[in-house]
């Protein structure tokens, strides 16, 4: 070894260096391996026990905050109840008639009825106060001998002044006879139909039509007139679903009120399209002379003839919408008119 030269142990170390270096580059890869992945298996189970922790606490969260809502919702609804009558008895209805005497109105052969959704005295919007005597002014105008009145709220007591109902004070100042029956509970009062009359209301009877669950729907039939004449009156208003409509249309149509003597079925009947309710009222009722329906809603820009008047036994001779100032601020609805032609009864 001594007697080498440099250069030579040199060439015979590198090999060995090498070797070396490779061996410990396999160590340090063979040995490195396992521990990264095992770190990173490490990782992937905490990321994943972390995500199961904040998918239970944001679940938790979620079901707090409906019950929190739900709890909110039934205290509310019990915070009203409480300060309100007690609930809405089904098919609750009552006739009134004027206080002061007023002299007896005979019905002729001729008979001017009329039909108006108020839109619960809330003018155009739906968003003002209640507001009678805005609407009333409009049913002043009409100058009709019966009118039906569809969305008609009578207020809670609470809101209005004691002893006051604005619907009856309204029929005393017209001198018009008053039926009136509630559809559903509304958060201001009661809502349902009413019938305005000229002529004595000697009986009436409610036609629950609810075929929905979602919808509360009903009708008020009502006889108006004395023993020598009378005319059966059925106010309504009926759903915006199509089967539903069609099925309440024949409830309506075996109802007594409309097949004994003359009457008039008069109401929103929410017909926006030709569909089988509205063929079958077409087909089986008397239709006016008109070719097409008066429009009468929206009352700002009347387009579609959403209220209607038939008749049974009688002939509607003219129909037409009233169509003035009042009556385009007072609802979203215009009033509809009509001269109805009665027809004698046949003997039996």
């Amino acid at each position: 070894m001594r007697g080498l030269p440099l250069i030579t142990l040199l060439n015979r170390r590198k090999p060995n260096l090498a070797a070396r270096k490779k061996q410990a580059g396999k160590k340090s890869r063979s040995g490195a391996g396992p521990g990264l992945r095992d770190r990173a298996n490490r990782a992937g189970d905490r990321a994943s026990e972390a995500g199961a922790r904040a998918a239970g606490f944001a679940r938790r969260a979620r079901d707090q905050s409906v019950k929190r809502v739900k709890d909110l919702g039934v205290q509310a609804r019990d915070s009203v109840n409480s300060s309100r009558p007690g609930p809405l008895e089904p098919h609750l209805c009552f006739v009134m008639s004027p206080r002061r005497p007023i002299p007896p109105v005979i019905m002729s052969d001729s008979v001017r009825v009329a039909t108006y959704n108020v839109h619960r005295w809330q003018g155009v919007n739906g968003r003002a106060k209640p507001d009678v005597a805005r609407a009333g002014f409009v049913i002043s105008e009409l100058e009709a001998d019966v009118i039906a009145l569809q969305e008609v709220l009578r207020p809670f007591e609470a809101d209005t002044d004691p002893g006051v109902d604005p619907l009856s004070q309204l029929c005393e100042e017209l001198d018009l006879h008053l039926a009136f029956a509630a559809t559903r509970r509304h958060r201001r009062g009661q809502l349902g139909n009413a019938i305005l009359s000229r002529f004595p209301i000697t009986a009436i009877s409610v036609i629950d039509i609810s075929y929905s669950r979602i919808e509360k729907r009903g009708a008020l039939a009502a006889q108006v007139g004395h023993s020598g004449a009378s005319l059966g009156v059925v106010a309504t208003h009926l759903s915006l679903v199509d089967r539903t409509r069609h099925r309440q249309v024949q409830s309506l149509m075996e109802h007594p009120a409309l097949n004994a003597g003359p009457a008039v079925l008069m109401g929103d009947m929410n017909a926006w399209r030709n569909c089988k309710g509205s063929q079958e009222l077409d087909e089986a009722l008397g239709l006016h002379h008109n070719l097409n329906w008066p429009a009468s809603f929206p009352s700002g820009r009347p387009l579609l003839a959403l209220d209607r008047i038939y008749t049974r036994n009688a002939d509607v001779v003219e129909v037409c919408e009233h169509d003035t100032p009042a009556a385009r601020k007072a609802s979203d609805h215009l009033p509809v008119v009509a001269e109805v032609s009665v027809k004698e009864q046949a003997a039996p």
